[in-house]
């Protein structure tokens, strides 16, 4: 079903529709489509996973410009539609599964080389699925995705604004990410009440660069403690993390008093909040952080 501008009879007419839970918004225009895939910047020999093939209005541009098209597609309707109607061009390989439950090793094996991922991203899933994507960092080489505008935002925020915080230092730690094109609740049915944005994700090909010379568990749990609670010090948020609650047998004023020391250790002010650091500032931290607990 790749029929541009009638997207809503076409949903009627094969009793479909929208599913809100689900976050379907689809696109209607073929010019639309066909921008966004080329923000993929597609080979003819790459493979291409697709999250979220819909209706298949930019599987079809896709599918044009790859060597293949391994859609993921999590409503069963849409799943039992196309394979009936066989509408899908012929290298495309259609999976009913949901991204977020996939097996991304598998994927790996299915796509020949480290994982290129585009998608017209649902907004209930934007954070679970970047956060997946940052799991598996070492098998990413690129995701090019439509998120609402305030996600992406987010992913290319500086430091010391509102818009600062867990996933933008998570995805600068092993990733580079450009917005490239804005799209108008126009451009979809049913109308989102915001803009999306088209964001492509370039992953390090050392993943995460220097990760020998820090702990990547640790250097995650700093980041998403720091910004546990956005008014506060680190002082305050990192002694809450718990970091040193072992070695201090339990006693908060000592595990207040080694995160002090392991925040002035890394040259960062303990009155200082999260917002403010930047990436190098919290690699710095958990290095801190990881000599402190050694010891």
């Amino acid at each position: 079903m790749t029929r541009y501008g009638d997207t809503r009879k076409s949903l009627r007419e094969e009793k479909l529709a929208p599913k809100k839970q689900l976050g379907q918004n689809f696109l209607v225009h073929k010019r639309t489509a066909n921008a966004v895939a080329n923000c993929g910047n597609i080979k003819k020999d790459d493979i291409i996973i697709e999250v979220g093939v819909g209706l298949g209005a930019l599987t079809q541009p896709i599918a044009e410009q790859a060597k293949e098209v391994i859609g993921l597609e999590v409503d069963r309707g849409l799943v039992r539609f196309h394979k009936e109607k066989n509408d899908l061009p012929a290298n495309v390989t259609l999976l009913h599964q949901d991204v977020l439950k996939a097996d991304f090793e598998d994927l790996l094996k299915r796509s020949e080389a480290k994982l290129k991922i585009m998608a017209n991203l649902p907004y209930s899933i934007s954070n679970p699925f970047l956060f997946k994507l940052i799991e598996h960092r070492e098998k990413m080489d690129w995701a090019t995705i439509m998120l609402q505008k305030e996600v992406a935002d987010r992913l290319t925020a500086a430091p010391s604004t509102k818009q600062y915080g867990i996933p933008t230092i998570l995805l600068q730690s092993c990733a580079t990410v450009k917005s490239l094109l804005t799209l108008k609740p126009g451009e979809f049915h049913p109308r989102p009440k915001i803009d999306s944005v088209v964001v492509r994700i370039e992953f390090a090909t050392d993943v995460p660069p220097d990760e020998s010379s820090y702990n990547w568990p640790l250097f995650q749990r700093i980041v998403r403690a720091a910004f546990s609670q956005r008014r506060k010090t680190l002082l305050n948020t990192l002694t809450a993390g718990g970091f040193f609650i072992e070695q201090a047998a339990g006693d908060k004023k000592i595990t207040k008093q080694l995160t002090k020391e392991a925040i002035l250790l890394a040259d960062i002010a303990e009155g200082a909040r999260a917002e403010t650091l930047d990436l190098e500032q919290f690699i710095g931290l958990s290095q801190a952080f990881a000599s402190k607990l050694e010891k």
